[in-house]
């Protein structure tokens, strides 16, 4: 290795992320760079490519909905502690040279600056370490691409492989136009040089701003090498300007998405209709059906199956469970008590809902229409159609009926219900919180329990039946 790309390797990299333009075209109140695409805000897609790239410091540069942008994004950065997190604001926003000029106060000056854009979302971090790479802590590197139509953009223009200039669509000539290869938006560029290039830019052009492409014209006059580190897959320099474009790029980030999991086994029935909106992480054989949304951080273990329809959010389901169709599976934060545990063999659904803190043994079974909340059912437990778990501790092969319920609020507090092993629940029974039902008990169906029960007792709470002859119900009154 070379004593330059020694020094080069020592150097520290410091990213600045424009997020100030208003996107008037995505006609929403809520500011452009918070728009999501799977799941998370566009700006926190650039912020967590900066977190990959090993960033010393991360500088934003806000503007139209400021005080929104940085308060979102202060609260939702997944990196946090990573890296020195910085906002700065352009007012007014003159321009994309103008907005990077706000950066120079906290900019220091020995590393190397990545200029990434907000609402430019899937660059991929392995192109900007190639990009880096190209400016060797001593060039002005460009990230470029052909377009067969390339209206709007920056043109490169070139002498052979140098380039010397950018030049914007509204200035160029009629040949220039007739370029192809065009500016991305992204850049790397040695601090020192880029902050003595801001300062003298400025605004004589046809749209009277301050263009941070005219960097290029002062590395040329200056000596600096200017290079182009050209990608092929418009996806990663895709810039997103109204909610026609979001829709497109996040088709294409779940394209993505679907092919890697398909590259490790995963059989999708449909790659074109999986919606990813955090991570997902396989293990062998697992099958998925159509239109299944995962959020948050799921995992499915060897052999699972999710049938089709399925929201499953912070979940782990180990191998061998079944999530029939129709399944809404909805646990609290990753590592928390809330996030669900599905146990292996377990079978779900269809049309059962999981919600936070649902923790379930192996070969349990929670059939459709049943609910289950801050609950532990153990192996082997049944609660096959249309009831209610809520705080309860279920034990080894209870049978819960159907239509019975746990009443676990009492209008101020949540109390906890405790069925012990090999419990049968009948139908349309109404377990009153706190309450313990002895292990190897039955429940008679229509029962309302308020009291603890013994083991292997037979409970049974309702009024005796009676009947009024020739019974007539009341009529209205005219």
């Amino acid at each position: 290795m070379t004593g330059t790309l020694d020094i080069f390797a020592d150097m520290p990299l410091d990213v600045v992320i424009m997020a100030a333009g208003k996107g008037t075209r995505m006609k929403s109140k809520l500011p452009k760079v918070l728009h999501q695409l799977a799941g998370r805000a566009l700006l926190q897609h650039v912020v967590d490519t900066a977190a990959a790239l090993s960033a010393r410091q991360v500088t934003v540069i806000t503007g139209h909905g400021a005080t929104e942008v940085e308060a979102s994004l202060a609260s939702n950065t997944r990196a946090r502690g990573q890296f020195d997190l910085n906002f700065v604001r352009q007012e007014p926003q003159l321009g994309t040279g103008h907005a990077v000029q706000q950066t120079v106060p906290v900019l220091r000056d020995d590393g190397v600056v990545v200029v990434l854009s907000g609402d430019v979302p899937l660059t991929q971090p392995d192109t900007l370490q190639q990009l880096i790479a190209a400016s060797a802590g001593t060039k002005l590197a460009l990230l470029t691409i052909d377009f067969a139509d390339p209206t709007g953009y920056g043109r490169i223009v070139r002498e052979g492989d140098t380039v010397k200039a950018i030049v914007e669509q509204k200035d160029a000539t009629p040949e220039q136009r007739r370029i192809t290869e065009v500016y991305s938006g992204i850049m790397a560029v040695p601090a020192v040089r880029l902050k003595q290039w801001l300062a003298r830019l400025d605004n004589k052009n046809a749209q009277a701003e301050y263009y941070l492409t005219d960097i290029v014209k002062f590395a040329v006059a200056d000596g600096v090498p200017v290079v182009a580190h050209k990608t092929s897959d418009a996806v990663q320099v895709a810039g997103v300007n109204s909610p026609v474009q979001l829709a497109e790029l996040e088709r294409a980030y779940q394209k993505r998405i679907a092919h890697q999991l398909m590259e490790q086994g995963v059989r999708l029935a449909d790659p074109a209709r999986l919606d990813v909106r955090g991570s997902l992480q396989c293990g062998q054989d697992v099958s998925i059906d159509v239109n299944c949304v995962f959020e948050g951080q799921v995992t499915l273990g060897e052999d699972v199956k999710v049938g089709a329809n399925c929201v499953i959010r912070n979940a782990s389901i180990a191998a061998g469970a079944v999530i029939h169709p129709f399944t809404h599976i909805e646990g609290g934060a990753p590592g928390s008590k809330d996030a669900i545990e599905v146990g292996a063999g377990a079978l779900i659904g269809p049309f059962a809902r999981l919600r936070p803190g649902a923790k379930l043994g192996a070969e349990v079974h929670i059939g459709n229409f049943v609910e289950v909340k801050n609950s532990t059912l153990a192996k082997g437990a049944k609660a096959n159609h249309l009831a209610y778990l809520g705080d309860a501790t279920v034990g080894e092969r209870v049978n819960y009926g159907a239509g019975s319920i746990t009443a676990n609020y009492d209008g101020a507090n949540k109390h906890r219900t405790v069925i012990e092993a090999d419990v049968h629940i009948g139908s349309n029974c109404v377990l009153i919180a706190p309450l313990t039902i002895g292990a190897g008990g039955t429940v008679g169906g229509g029962s309302t329990i308020a009291k603890d029960t013994p083991p292997l007792a037979l409970t049974v709470a309702r009024a005796r039946q009676t009947s009024i002859p020739n019974w007539k119900r009341p009529s209205k009154q005219k």
